[in-house]
């Protein structure tokens, strides 16, 4: 990639998992990588692994959930890594409980992380990529946002609500120069899997690998300018999840 082709990412989410796994295929590719997660130790180990392939890396700790202040987070983040080319909205938590059983407070959790903070970020990086005529935002959403799965209604719901958001966006955005991608994974291998909110046995095995997911946002990403995926859904070939 020649000097004037170098681009900035942003990544959230970038800690772990999918994540992480797009941080070091960026980085292989030569795309420099801010990244952006709560957990500042992993991230900042991520960030080291991704810097040894020459490119520049950097941690930016932010908690996603708060997200009043996401967009200004995300703002300062933009102005101290330089402009971002690629931003891509990873974060987000996985949750399992019948509608009938999820308190609002778990609703409202569920649905700011995976949606609202989304539409912070990318409000944040927006403007800048308006400016320059030239921008891809690419959204992690699930299979969940095209196929219910009962007892993953709170989820299901905020990731149809990106998969919106995605599709709003890319239409507003398009005379903008601005590219605008949802990718819907079936199920990824990932600590997601672990977390207290999620209660499910399926077989890990069988699932898609974050490295296999990343490799798909990293083609997304360096398609010519003038060629958009609207939205690419990968599934795992073993599964029906």
């Amino acid at each position: 990639m020649s000097v004037e082709q170098k681009r900035r990412a942003l990544i959230t989410g970038a800690s772990s998992g999918i994540g992480k796994a797009t941080a070091l295929a960026f980085a292989k590719a030569g795309i420099d990588v801010a990244l952006v997660s709560r957990s500042v130790d992993k991230l900042e180990t991520v960030a080291a692994a991704a810097a040894h392939t020459g490119v520049a890396a950097k941690a930016y700790a932010v908690d996603l959930a708060n997200v009043s202040q996401v967009q200004a987070k995300i703002q300062a983040i933009a102005q101290d890594f330089g402009d971002i080319d690629i931003l891509v909205n990873n974060a987000g938590m996985a949750y399992t409980a019948q509608l009938s059983e999820t308190p609002l407070a778990d609703w409202q959790q569920v649905i700011n992380l995976n949606l609202t903070s989304v539409f912070q970020c990318i409000i944040g990086i927006l403007p800048k990529m308006r400016d320059r005529g030239t921008g891809t935002i690419i959204n992690v959403a699930s299979i969940a946002a095209k196929q219910p799965f009962p007892g993953w209604g709170a989820y299901s719901v905020s990731k149809a609500g990106l998969m919106s958001l995605s599709q709003t966006l890319a239409q507003e955005e398009r005379a903008h120069g601005i590219r605008v991608t949802a990718i819907c994974p079936g199920a990824v291998n990932t600590e997601l899997w672990d977390t207290e909110t999620v209660h499910a046995d399926l077989d890990r095995s069988k699932m898609l690998t974050p490295e296999i997911v990343a490799q798909s946002i990293l083609y997304t990403a360096l398609l010519p300018q003038h060629a958009v995926i609207d939205e690419l859904t990968i599934m795992p070939s073993a599964g029906s999840l």
